[in-house]
């Protein structure tokens, strides 16, 4: 059975699309743990982000980091924090958060929530600053 991130990429559920490639792509979390907070996969459905093969897993953190750069440069932020954690959806993913202390990686914490208007604003602000 696909997962909910593979019927984002094939476009039968919407997202708030920040940055896509043949092999990635990231939106924003639904529910964020802090404004920008931003998921980025990859394409192809693999259940555990260390069984991606080699190719994608590098090519998964380089694409991670234009993200991770352009989330900074519209979300005032110390530091754009990272997350695998992999047990909430069974595809492959990575967090980017960000945060201004270690508190704000809390995935325990109330998340927040924004009117479409607002995610929409935000997707295309961040990105716009993806190279």
């Amino acid at each position: 059975m696909a997962s909910i991130f593979s019927k984002i990429v094939k476009g039968e559920i919407p997202c708030y699309k920040v940055a896509e490639t043949d092999d990635f792509l990231a939106f924003l979390d639904i529910q964020p743990v802090a404004k920008g907070h931003t998921l980025v996969i990859p394409k192809k459905e693999v259940d555990y982000y260390y069984d991606l093969e080699d190719e994608l897993l590098a090519g998964i953190n380089l694409f991670a980091k234009k993200v991770a750069q352009a989330i900074r440069e519209v979300v005032p932020c110390n530091r754009i924090g990272t997350a695998v954690i992999g047990l909430e959806v069974p595809h492959a993913h990575v967090h980017l958060i960000p945060i201004n202390g270690l508190h704000d990686m809390s995935f325990e914490k109330e998340r927040l929530s924004f009117t479409p208007e607002e995610f929409s604003d935000l997707a295309k602000a961040i990105g716009e600053k993806v190279n």
